[in-house]
């Protein structure tokens, strides 16, 4: 900053002005084309990061700015300090607000870049990501996040002078009473640690609990309550800690869904029984919507009161709810189709009732 002021002096003795007013000009006018220089270069850059196939560099450009303009500009206000008289007596105060707005600025930096990675890594531009993988992918960038800030924060408190270690004791005395006072918020905190680590659902998935009245599409995970939209659209909050100690199901993760059907003939057609069922087998095993490397059966089953019972056990290849059902509709016809190529019927609930011809007759009196 001598330099500056040397440098500077005789200009400023030439203008009638002070050095140091002269020297805070020229850094704010630096500052401002600083400014300048790094949004067109940023947009520049930006532009031809749009051409290249990788977007790693997108990521790093969305990191980058605006923290370096800030960056900058706190630089600067640092240089400025030294410049006037009048702030000797508060000038450590200052050095010290400006070492606390770096600290700020460079963990806003590792904030941004760690969302950035996240929302490049869930892009739609990668494809379908399972949603156990998008899940790990929140929970590793959400604990990096916390990670960067728990530790910008203790670097702040020391930069402003406050005893960490003294801190880090009292909080063991009274972290007891902190316990009891807020177990309920520690319990939903360690349920969502849980759900973020061993990732039994994530955002979008449609999830339901056997054992409570759970069940819709998760639409946010939050650190003590999870947002849960249902069928009805209704939105359904959850504390973390309820499912700890329930069980969930995750039907998105399912690999197929599964038709289970009973149909029933009648005791007449007890002849095409056989073709009927094999028939039917042949027609699952062509059917462009089953999986038939799952499990495929159509047997002959019981005797009913008033059919012959067969079953159809298949899987479909479609997880869709909409698409299964359009898949089980045309498999449902099709088995009415070869009922009734058989000359067959489906049964319907019947009683016979036989009547003697020839009832006993009365005894004489």
């Amino acid at each position: 900053m001598s330099f500056l002021l040397e440098l500077m002096a005789p200009l400023a003795a030439a203008l009638s002005v002070p050095p140091g007013a002269l020297v805070f000009v020229a850094l704010v006018l630096a500052g401002t084309l600083g400014h300048v220089v790094i949004y067109r270069s940023v947009r520049r850059l930006t532009m031809a990061a749009d051409q290249t196939e990788t977007r790693w560099d997108d990521v790093i450009l969305y990191a980058v700015f605006p923290p370096i303009q800030w960056v900058m500009w706190t630089v600067l206000a640092l240089l400025s300090l030294s410049l006037f008289s009048i702030f000797d007596g508060v000038r450590e105060g200052l050095l010290t607000l400006s070492d606390t707005a770096l600290l700020i600025l460079f963990g806003w930096l590792a904030h941004r870049l760690s969302r950035g990675i996240e929302e490049e890594l869930l892009g739609e531009h990668r494809g379908a990501v399972a949603s156990d993988e998008r899940a790990t992918i929140s929970a590793v960038a959400r604990l990096s996040r916390i990670m960067v800030w728990t530790v910008a924060g203790i670097m702040i408190l020391q930069s402003l002078g406050v005893s960490v270690s003294g801190l880090l004791a009292f909080g063991g005395v009274g972290g007891v009473a902190v316990g009891f006072a807020a177990r309920d918020l520690l319990a939903n905190l360690l349920g969502s640690l849980s759900i973020f680590l061993d990732r039994p659902f994530a955002v979008g998935d449609w999830i339901r609990s056997p054992d409570r009245e759970i069940e819709g599409t998760v639409e946010e995970v939050g650190w003590r309550v999870t947002r849960i939209r249902t069928f009805d659209q209704r939105p359904l909050y959850v504390p973390n800690a309820v499912f700890s100690t329930v069980a969930l199901e995750n039907p998105s993760r399912m690999l197929n869904r599964r038709i289970y059907e009973t149909v029933g003939i009648r005791y007449d057609d007890v002849g095409v029984m056989a073709d009927i069922v094999a028939e039917t087998e042949a027609m699952l095993r062509q059917h462009e919507g089953i999986d038939t490397n799952r499990t495929l059966m159509v047997n002959f089953v019981s005797f009913g009161a008033s059919s012959l019972d067969f079953f159809i056990y298949t899987f479909t290849r479609t997880t869709d709810w909409v698409t299964y059902h359009a898949v089980k509709q045309d498999v449902m016809l099709r088995i009415l189709n070869i009922i009734e190529a058989h000359q067959a019927e489906v049964a319907f609930p019947t009683r016979t009732l036989l009547l003697d011809q020839n009832p006993p007759e009365m005894a004489p009196e």
